[in-house]
């Protein structure tokens, strides 16, 4: 079961970076498209390197590790008795909630942000940098998800569908997809958008130190620390991170950069016009 799934997701993975490609390609928000050949390319190789190592080094023992905690019967979920329908969507939002708190960390904590940061290393903002994470990154994330598993105990096919929904909000919100105002406001109620996201990626860390939501912006809401504007981010926009931006596209600098000692300044919270602080 739990292999027909990951192969289910693998296609809808895939599908989800056609759909969006192609999206942005006719809507774009930002026209410059001369780095286009470049990014796809250098993103395309980091993800297929993902693939290969957590493939060897991640697959079997995880699976092997929810089949044994499902045998045991563990987690909140089980003990409440949530079955159906009602399991999968609370499930769904128990697990983002803690998607949010995961990636808030990354933020935090000097030895997750070296390896979070070349994420944030890319200088601009397409579907392509929903690829661009550090091994590093996804064997650490792996083992904090297999925390989360036992802690909460989703159903297979509750784990699936959040899995799913956390690749395709990832390619949906790192697109650099123009969405008209109304809509965007109207699906950000919803879920994270790219005008939303993109601010997360901006260079001047007081913003991209916000808005840590992976599928629902609420989390952001309730810890204050959501920032908005009315107007998507243009070609003036300057994304990434302050230092070494000539290596952004650099193999060997993106797969040394948490053992680099640039970058390494965590944000400070600092209060919005609205008199939030994270």
């Amino acid at each position: 079961m739990f292999l027909d799934l990951d192969s289910g997701k693998l296609y809808i993975f895939v599908g989800g970076l056609l759909i969006f490609g192609l999206l942005e390609f006719w809507f774009p928000i930002r026209q410059s498209r001369s780095q286009k050949l470049q990014r796809f390319v250098f993103h395309a190789l980091v993800a297929a390197l993902n693939t290969v190592l957590t493939r060897l080094l991640v697959f079997v023992p995880f699976l092997m590790w929810a089949v044994y905690v499902d045998e045991q019967g563990w987690g909140i979920a089980r003990w409440l008795g949530l079955k159906g329908w009602i399991e999968i969507f609370t499930s769904i939002v128990v697990l983002d909630a803690f998607d949010y708190a995961w990636h808030r960390a990354n933020h935090r904590i000097p030895f997750l942000w070296r390896f979070h940061k070349a994420h944030h290393a890319d200088t601009g903002m397409d579907i392509s940098t929903a690829l661009r994470f550090h091994p590093g990154e996804l064997m650490i994330s792996a083992l904090v998800k297999a925390l989360w598993i036992a802690v909460w105990g989703p159903t297979a096919v509750a784990w699936f569908i959040f899995e799913i929904l956390v690749s395709f909000c990832s390619q949906f919100h790192h697109s650099n997809l123009n969405l008209p105002t109304k809509l965007n406001s109207f699906i950000g109620t919803i879920l994270v958008t790219p005008r939303y996201h993109s601010l997360h990626h901006l260079a001047d860390r007081q913003f991209g130190d916000r808005n840590f939501s992976t599928i629902f912006p609420w989390w952001d809401v309730l810890f204050q620390t959501d920032i908005r504007q009315t107007t998507a981010l243009g070609d003036d926009a300057t994304f990434g991170l302050p230092e070494g931006r000539s290596l952004a596209f650099s193999p060997l600098e993106w797969l040394v950069e948490p053992f680099r000692r640039r970058n390494m300044d965590l944000a400070k919270p600092q209060a919005t016009e609205e008199g939030k602080v994270s």
